[in-house]
Parts: C-alpha cells; sequence; structure tokens
C-alpha cells in the first residue's frame, strides 16, 4: 500500500536521496528543483514524499494554477531500485484522490506533461484516465484528466 506524506523538515533529506535510473533524467527534475520550486509557489502546492510503508521510495508535487484554474502534477518519480513494481500507478491513485478535496481551489481538471521519448510513464498516465490535449511543448506533451 502506497502512502502520500507530506515533505517536512523530518523527511525532505529522504527526498534528495533518491535516485532516477539512468536516462530518466531527461524525463523528470530531481526532488530538489521540485522543492526549491515549491517554496517559490508555496501558497499554490504541495509536495509529497511517495511511501512505501516506512521508506520514502519517491516524490510527486501537486500545484494549483489558479489562472486557468487547473491542478497540475509536477516531478512524480519512483527511485529506480522500486521502479516496476506498480507504485507510480498507486501514487498516481492516491494524487488523484488527494485533488478531489480540492485543497487549494475549484477546478475539476488535471493536467500533466510527459516526456515523448517516455512511453511507459504515457502508458501508466493514460491508464488511470488521462488523455492527451494535443498541447505540445518541445518534448513534452500535455495529458489532462476531468474529475469530479
Amino acid at each position: 500500500m502506497v502512502e502520500l506524506r507530506i515533505i517536512t523538515e523530518d523527511n525532505f533529506l529522504d527526498a534528495f536521496n533518491l535516485k532516477l535510473a539512468p536516462g530518466q533524467e531527461a524525463f523528470v527534475s530531481h526532488p530538489v528543483r521540485s522543492l526549491a520550486q515549491a517554496y517559490v509557489y508555496r501558497n499554490q502546492c504541495q509536495p509529497f514524499g511517495i511511501y512505501a510503508g516506512n521508506k520514502m521510495i519517491g516524490y510527486v508535487m501537486v500545484i494549483y494554477d489558479y489562472d486557468i484554474p487547473e491542478y497540475d502534477i509536477w516531478h512524480m518519480m519512483i527511485d529506480e531500485s522500486m521502479q516496476g513494481q506498480g507504485y507510480g500507478q498507486e501514487a498516481l491513485d492516491r494524487v488523484i484522490e488527494y485533488i478531489r478535496t480540492k485543497p487549494f481551489g475549484d477546478s475539476g481538471r488535471v493536467a500533466l506533461t510527459c516526456n515523448k521519448q517516455n512511453p511507459i510513464a504515457r502508458k501508466m498516465y493514460e491508464s488511470r484516465g488521462f488523455c492527451a490535449t494535443g498541447n505540445e511543448d518541445e518534448d513534452e506533451i500535455e495529458l489532462s484528466l476531468t474529475i469530479t
């Protein structure tokens, strides 16, 4: 069972120790960068550690875009040692459950971007109902999900 735990002063170093598999650096930013962004956007985002039991196995950040309005999922990653075990799918389910509580404001739209060269992640997002919007930016495609 996977759960999300808010990143705090007690666990942020665990996030720094997460590792991407070789070549995945092109797909997602490391939590160090993401946590810096979380500080800048602190009034509209929440960073989480992804846990299996008491071990942080991944990281994800949820941000609310007041201008659109929509929820965005940023920098989701699972440590290289824990990939391929279904943790990403479970974590995405927990993220969607969190967003359904509308913690920052009302919106039924959830968006994320996925690198075009990352078919494994795209397949996972699509398995949870995300669909390509047609918006692209260089090597990224946007996918979105409508929630109630």
